[in-house]
């Protein structure tokens, strides 16, 4: 499941810095725990659904695991071993741009140990560092 938009008003997209924290998309919403990133960076569409294939093999049909992050930049290269100059590289593929506090994953439907075991699993897939969040009461 290749997960990039359908349509993008431009194709190539600057690479930009990643400032300051999450301030939307920081609160667990939809489950009951939350992957929350640490630390700024590029989420690849790759890694995105690898980690959704280990929580949904993991929770094998018993809770709710949802995505919140989607690829929506594409990141592009040249070829290696091409000259200098030539314009700017064709897009190679889409990530994710997640700030700290970005919740990553929800899951709804486990107890707390089985959320823990299933993030660790999916925190050894991430490119930044993560932690476990429970949903606030309110």
């Amino acid at each position: 499941m290749a997960l990039m938009p359908k349509r993008v008003k431009h194709r190539k997209s600057q690479r930009r810095r990643i400032k300051g924290n999450a301030t939307r998309g920081n609160s667990v919403v939809f489950g009951d725990f939350g992957l929350q990133a640490m630390q700024p960076g590029w989420i690849k569409a790759q890694t995105i659904e690898a980690g959704r294939i280990a929580a949904t093999q993991y929770i094998r049909g018993e809770g709710r695991l949802y995505v919140r992050m989607f690829p929506h930049k594409s990141i592009t290269s040249t070829p290696l071993e091409t000259r200098m100059g030539k314009g700017k590289g064709e897009p190679e593929h889409w990530v994710a741009t997640v700030k700290p506090g970005t919740i990553m994953y929800e899951l709804s439907g486990v107890s707390e140990q089985q959320a823990k075991v299933c993030f660790a699993r999916l925190a050894h897939k991430m490119p930044v560092r993560v932690r476990l969040v429970r949903r606030r009461s309110a």
